[in-house]
């Protein structure tokens, strides 16, 4: 097979699961199979990246690969594997140490020193040689978040894997997983040059039937269930679920959101705990009501549970965002309009000394509910310190409805607020 068919092949989303484990010739799992066996059999060095939005099915596809790949006896037998992380491994000391575990070479490394990362790197792929030092084990490194393994110092680890990869001397195999498109664009010129630049692009086509289809394959139960009538009732409440009016809207609404899988299996193991000896069937109240969970809004939680000032201090913060546009805000432009409301007031029970006042407005920011402008100097004075409002006006009203024994006066200067 061609460099030219393997490099930029593409798979809409919609057919990615379905198609994985398929016997369609043309498609980028016989592409991404086919190569990692002429690593593992045939000793052949090749790396490659999947593409795609997170939940296309990037990792899924792999997996399937893999499965497919590991019923072959000599794969089997040859094939290692390393799976690093970006968000795990970040920084290539951190790598290092992560594939002599995996490869289980902690006793063959000792208290060796070495050098430099190549240095490490060409001793464990020594080490791998079998027993008649003819030949390397071939080795498969995934690297999930690829992205995130370009921004290690120098790139040392692509470079050396890369480079690896393109000597020939140790058949290995490099399949990065990333979500961002442009991520060749942030590999250095001599890591991009040992890269082979082929491309596996998982693209979006699924439809709101195909979306369906897949949410009563995900209920249904199989036709060896052990016990056939409760998986036939079963199998029939699933089908009346799917054509209720309601759950077409739910299911409607989540796809246009998302249609990633694993959202849509968070909200169907939200419907199915709700499944019990009393309730044996999923109904369209429970998707209703897991829809809801699904949908709900962490920041307006984390709002209903805020202090009475941290509240009338996310109310002055919105005002000000009204009044001046959006401009950023001090601690003590914050200060003064909550005096404003302060005056308007004859009852007291709101006036907080200035340090208190302060502490709320921290406590905001560890929240992450207001954050620093960009650039802002670190040697500003806390209460002149610009800040910018992390909420906008639909969120604070929703979470003033929920608060718990919300004060009437503060909900009339939030309307206000916004008038």
């Amino acid at each position: 097979m061609s460099k030219r068919k393997l490099k930029n092949a593409h798979l809409p989303i919609g057919e990615c699961v379905s198609q994985v484990l398929s016997p369609v010739s043309p498609c980028p799992c016989r592409h991404l199979e086919e190569l990692l066996k002429r690593t593992a059999v045939h000793g052949e060095s090749n790396s490659v990246l999947i593409v795609g939005p997170r939940g296309a099915g990037k990792t899924t596809l792999l997996r399937c690969v893999l499965r497919e790949l590991s019923k072959e006896t000599e794969v089997q037998k040859n094939l290692l594997q390393v799976h690093l992380n970006g968000l795990l491994q970040t920084d290539d000391r951190v790598a290092l140490k992560e594939i002599t575990r995996q490869l289980h070479l902690e006793n063959v490394v000792g208290d060796k020193v070495f050098g430099s990362f190549a240095e490490n790197l060409a001793f464990l792929l020594e080490a791998l040689k079998k027993g008649d030092r003819s030949s390397s084990r071939p080795v498969l490194f995934v690297l999930d978040e690829f992205d995130l393994f370009a921004h290690h110092k120098n790139q040392t680890l692509l470079y050396n894997l890369f480079d690896v990869s393109q000597a020939a001397q140790t058949p290995i195999a490099v399949v990065g997983i990333s979500c961002r498109l442009d991520v060749l664009e942030l590999l250095e010129k001599r890591v991009k040059s040992r890269f082979s630049h082929r491309q596996i692009h998982l693209l979006s086509s699924l439809t709101f039937p195909q979306y369906l289809d897949r949410v009563r394959a995900q209920l249904r139960l199989p036709d060896d269930f052990p016990d056939g009538s409760f998986a036939e009732e079963w199998n029939a409440s699933v089908k009346s679920l799917c054509e209720d009016g309601s759950v077409d809207e739910v299911l409607r609404r989540h796809f246009h959101s998302s249609t990633d899988f694993r959202s849509m299996h968070a909200l169907l193991m939200l419907c199915l705990s709700r499944v019990s000896v009393a309730k044996p069937a999923i109904r369209p109240a429970d998707l209703l009501d897991a829809s809801r969970l699904c949908s709900a809004d962490t920041k307006v939680n984390m709002l209903r549970g805020l202090s009475v000032l941290e509240l009338c201090l996310i109310i002055a913060m919105k005002h000000l965002n009204d009044v001046y546009r959006g401009e950023p805000f001090n601690l003590q432009m914050v200060h003064n309009e909550f005096k404003k409301f302060l005056q308007r007031k004859s009852n007291s029970m709101y006036n907080f000394e200035h340090p208190v006042v302060m502490k709320a407005f921290e406590h905001l920011q560890q929240l992450e509910l207001i954050r620093p402008v960009d650039g802002s100097s670190a040697k500003t004075q806390r209460e002149y310190q610009l800040m910018r409002l992390m909420l906008d006006h639909s969120q604070i009203m929703e979470a003033l409805q929920k608060y718990p024994q919300c004060p009437t006066d503060i909900k009339q200067w939030a309307a206000s607020a916004f008038a």
